[in-house]
């Protein structure tokens, strides 16, 4: 894994966490306890602020970055899919932002909406808790159901299992 400090910002990571050894964490940059970066993951808090919470999954080649002297809350178990481009302010406890989904500056996606894959939530949208949001630009298309909590209680559960498996199990083989 590759973990730098930059100038006076120093990376803060929590215990039982996976950070891959081609991820990259960046300054400013503080990790709750339980969590999961990916393959390929960029968390850079050069010039800004990134905190994410426990349990929380930032899956293969997502980056998370934020405007200078900007502060991006990442809540409890949110899980960030493979490819995701964050930009936002805040994503809310156990939202789930979808494959190749893009939110930009200034977005603040609310608890339990699911942002799908390869949305575009633009500059200042307010995703609304349990919302389903999706398209380009992206757009409310559902509410959450129960459903939609059960399979990701489970997505979620899957992925603090592998943060707590993988330093035990993974082994390089070539």
């Amino acid at each position: 894994m590759a973990i730098f400090s930059f100038d006076e910002r120093v990376p803060k990571i929590g215990k039982n966490c996976y950070i891959a050894e081609s991820a990259e964490v960046i300054g400013d940059v503080t990790i709750g306890d339980n969590c999961y970066i990916g393959p390929g993951a960029i968390l850079r808090g050069d010039y800004g602020t990134i905190k994410i919470g426990n349990g929380t999954a930032v899956e293969e080649n997502a980056v998370i970055h934020i405007e200078p002297n900007g502060l991006s809350l990442i809540g409890n178990q949110v899980t960030i899919g493979h490819g995701a481009i964050i930009h936002c302010n805040k994503i809310d406890d156990y939202a789930v932002i979808g494959l190749g989904a893009i939110l930009c500056f200034e977005v603040e996606i609310g608890e339990w909406a699911i942002v799908a894959e390869g949305a575009l939530v633009t500059r200042g949208q307010k995703i609304p808790p349990g919302k389903l949001v999706g398209g380009v630009p992206s757009k409310i298309i559902g509410d959450i159901k129960e459903k939609h909590k059960e399979f990701w209680v489970y997505g979620k559960q899957l992925y603090i299992n592998l943060a707590k498996k993988y330093p035990a199990s993974l082994k390089r083989i070539g």
